[in-house]
């Protein structure tokens, strides 16, 4: 803990005296190491209710998922939820307050009172510039407090008390000071080789919200389907899909959960479903056998279809994050895509001189996606193998490295990106790809080895790039990839990913080594969950 906060710790302290037996939550515009002063109104709740004192034994954290990152004890009573009532001093946190009291049983009170006993109040204020995920919980004199710089870090002090709380526990008394290690923290779902439904895809936000995961990419478009209605493509639709009312309903309730839902469409390749209605886009070698999936991107027609679902699905998906795809392109993938496709080559060197290649050509397009998304205002990212080096042409500087593998024909160690300077998120398959059916050499992965040797800074195999680049590296996401779809029922595939996204939740929120032995955080995720 730095200075400041031991500062605020004491004002803490001292401020024991006479508070009521309540709870009090509170959103404060900044905190100095995650944390920060809550604004001083007036208005918090006093009573002759007896001062906590060290008739108290010192009290003991409570754990969690992800275990918060700075609890001081100090002797008083805790509390649990007994009968109070929720009030918000904002009214931008209504949504949640009203949240918290559902799942604590306390009654909603809205604005239209103070903090009374055995109250929860939330309210916005404090300082700038902080981390608007960090927030500060004090539990003093059977009150609680929680101290945030948006709604956000207020949503995650909920979800720590919460979990304090569950099963008739108390949380105990003092001061929490949290706030994530990475500010991208992401569940990867592959719906398109595997149709889920929405209620299944609720219940995986309910669950990654209470985890405080940030992001849920959506992959909806692959070979085998396209799984979200569309208006300007209807013929590429599958069977099974979403409508968008659907996709609206899942959309509402993970911005309840603070959670940005990031769609790809993946593009050139991967693109089957869209081939299926238009197989003129096919891209074929010069002995006219189809590439799996790709589209012939020297073709203006290719572009057009895929720019028009970008647009389409701009409008529905409104969050900052969007994913390109752009990996496994089959043209690049041949031994020698010169020959194999001349006609890409061809449009190459047409659009970028006479030194250019299929890969240039390959490189452009992502880039012209990338236009394509401007006007949107998105955070883009690519996959890893969709970024080229050597050409004449160069991934725009703004794309984001999803850096998935190293086993793709030409892949590119970490370390070239970083270098770069870009920007990268960690979805490494050797620790967090859980691809049905197990193909290619694939394995599920575990919580425990997830919990025990990876970190964000482990992108590719099993070891970390150097510290210096950790600022580079945005955080990271677990996937599921549905490449045998009927290897598991979707509640296999809950019930086989409950440990993993458990063990990277606390590993994006706290890279350093876990407190708890592999076996208590087994039994601890057993209990919150029970």
């Amino acid at each position: 803990m730095n200075g400041a906060s031991e500062v605020f710790v004491e004002k803490e302290r001292k401020a024991l005296r006479g508070v009521a037996v309540g709870v009090v939550l509170v959103a404060a515009a900044g905190c100095s190491d995650g944390g920060g002063s809550a604004p001083s109104d007036g208005k918090s709740a006093t009573s002759a209710a007896p001062s906590p004192t060290r008739s108290y034994p010192l009290s003991k954290p409570a754990h969690t998922i992800p275990e918060v990152r700075d609890f001081t004890p100090a002797h008083g009573p805790g509390w649990k939820p007994d009968g109070g009532s929720v009030v918000v001093k904002d009214g931008e946190l209504a949504g949640e307050g009203r949240l918290v009291a559902e799942e604590l049983d306390l009654k909603y009170a809205g604005s239209g009172k103070d903090a009374g006993p055995g109250d929860v109040e939330l309210a916005i204020g404090g300082k700038r510039g902080a981390n608007p995920e960090s927030y500060r919980m004090s539990v003093r004199g059977g009150s609680v407090r929680i101290v945030a710089p948006s709604d956000t870090g207020v949503f995650y002090g909920t979800r720590t008390l919460k979990q304090q709380v569950h099963d008739g526990a108390k949380a105990p008394e003092g001061v929490t000071a949290d706030q994530p290690a990475k500010p991208q923290r992401g569940f990867n779902l592959d719906i398109a080789r595997k149709h889920f439904t929405a209620d299944w895809i609720k219940d995986r936000i309910r669950d990654i919200g209470d985890l405080k995961y940030n992001q849920l990419g959506l992959h909806f478009s692959d070979d085998q389907s396209f799984r979200i209605e569309s208006d300007s493509h209807p013929e590429i639709v599958s069977k099974d899909h979403l409508s968008k009312t659907q996709v609206r309903d899942i959309l509402k309730l993970a911005a309840e959960r603070h959670i940005t839902v990031v769609p790809e469409i993946d593009s050139p390749g991967h693109l089957g479903a869209v081939i299926a209605a238009h197989p003129e886009l096919q891209l074929r070698d010069t002995s006219g056998v189809a590439a799996r999936g790709a589209v012939d991107i020297s073709k203006p027609g290719a572009a057009k279809i895929v720019d028009d679902l970008l647009k389409e699905y701009a409008k529905l998906f409104k969050g900052a994050h969007w994913h390109l795809g752009a990996d496994e392109y089959r043209a690049l993938m041949s031994e020698n895509p010169e020959a194999s496709y001349p006609q890409l080559a061809a449009a190459a060197r047409k659009k970028y001189g006479a030194d250019a290649k299929v890969q240039d050509l390959a490189q452009g397009w992502l880039n012209d996606r990338a236009k394509t998304m401007a006007p949107f205002d998105r955070n883009l990212k690519a996959w890893n193998d969709g970024f080229y080096k050597g050409g004449v042409v160069d991934a725009h500087k703004g794309i984001e490295v999803a850096y998935w593998t190293g086993k793709e024909i030409g892949a590119r160690e970490p370390l070239e990106y970083l270098d770069e300077g870009r920007k990268v998120t960690n979805y490494n398959d050797e620790f967090l790809y859980y691809v049905l059916g197990q193909p290619n050499t694939f394995v599920y992965p575990t919580g425990e080895r997830i919990y025990k040797s990876w970190t964000p800074r482990v992108l590719r195999k099993t070891s970390p790039v150097p510290a210096k680049y950790d600022d580079q590296i945005l955080g990271g996401s677990f996937a599921v990839w549905c490449d045998i779809s009927t290897a598991q029922t979707p509640e296999q595939v809950a019930k086989g990913v409950r440990m993993p996204l458990r063990a990277t939740s606390q590993k994006l929120w706290d890279q350093e080594k876990p407190e708890l032995s592999w076996p208590e955080f087994v039994d601890l995720a057993d209990k919150l969950d029970g």
